[in-house]
């Protein structure tokens, strides 16, 4: 009796495991994807690829680099936004950098191990959300022959954040400096003189390797730097996911003299190419107008080769 009830059970339960392995596996499936084959879903669910001559060259939907294999810009392209998405752009390794905006202070690297010839980042060295912020926007300066200068950032691209250590009032502000020390101004024989020569009448000195200066109330400084950067803000941060293929209109216009000058045509053209790949707010409204890098590159290449 037992046994018959046994098999009757386990009978049950394969006939439940068919069946659900059926319109799980394979009834629902091919629902979703017939669904998603429907003209107006086909692009976006087909991973929107682009192909240039028959060969794939990207996706709409996610950004690349536009390098070469030192990872320099090619200045005949618009560069994208940066990724924290692995190495770049990584779909496996979607993510932001999940740092904030309280993350000014770098974590230093070992001088010991840079003198034995260990690049910086091997020797321990790691930057503050605020430093990845100033070195990019140093770079895009350089790359784009504009001012790259920011607030809270020193002029060679480094966060300007002092340690003030003295006594504090009931609030936790040191009212009396003793000691003032730019955390992410390593002392060494070659480097110059901090941001910032004195901070209320105290000399400012560089950050000695080893020694914790969190005992000190952490003050950013802005600096000269104009409120209002030349560099757009996603020129310097990466977007949630990584992946963000678009760009800012103000950031692709930043960059239209020399992608011109790159393919010997005039700024005019660039800046159609420009327009006809920027989309507007969703529904008129809802966000930001955007440039998708890729698809204005791909125009770019087709319209004015380099060399054409």
């Amino acid at each position: 009796m037992r046994t018959s009830i046994w098999i009757r059970q386990h009978l049950a339960a394969l006939r439940a495991l068919l069946v659900l392995t059926v319109v799980l596996g394979f009834a629902y499936p091919a629902a979703v994807w017939g669904v998603a084959q429907i003209p107006v879903l086909r692009d976006n669910a087909n991973g929107s690829i682009i192909a240039v001559s028959g060969r794939p060259v990207g996706s709409a939907l996610i950004g690349q680099s536009f390098t070469d294999s030192n990872g320099d810009p090619l200045i005949q392209y618009f560069q994208s936004r940066p990724s924290a998405a692995g190495a770049g752009y990584d779909p496996l390794s979607t993510s932001a950098s999940n740092l904030g905006p309280e993350d000014v202070v770098d974590s230093p690297a070992d001088p010991a191990l840079l003198a034995a010839g260990l690049d910086p980042v091997a020797a321990g060295f790691s930057p503050s959300l605020l430093t990845t912020v100033c070195a990019r926007s140093v770079a895009v300066g350089e790359l784009e022959g504009v001012d790259g200068s920011r607030p809270f950032c020193t002029p060679n691209g480094v966060g300007a954040v002092l340690s003030v250590i003295g006594p504090r009032d009931s609030t936790g502000n040191v009212t009396r400096p003793i000691d003032v020390v730019s955390v992410n101004e390593p002392c060494s024989d070659n480097s110059p003189p901090p941001f910032l020569a004195t901070y209320e009448g105290v000399r400012v000195e560089c950050a000695e390797f080893g020694v914790d200066y969190s005992i000190g109330q952490t003050v950013p400084v802005q600096g000269g730097a104009p409120t209002d950067p030349v560099v757009p803000a996603d020129g310097v941060t990466a977007s949630g996911s990584g992946l963000d293929p678009h760009i800012s209109p103000a950031y692709a216009d930043l960059q239209a003299s020399r992608v011109a000058k790159a393919r010997g045509i005039s700024v005019d053209r660039v800046r159609e190419a420009i327009a006809n790949n920027t989309s507007g707010r969703w529904l008129g409204f809802v966000g930001e107008p955007t440039v998708n890098v890729l698809q204005l590159n791909i125009e770019l290449d087709a319209r004015y080769p380099v060399g054409g």
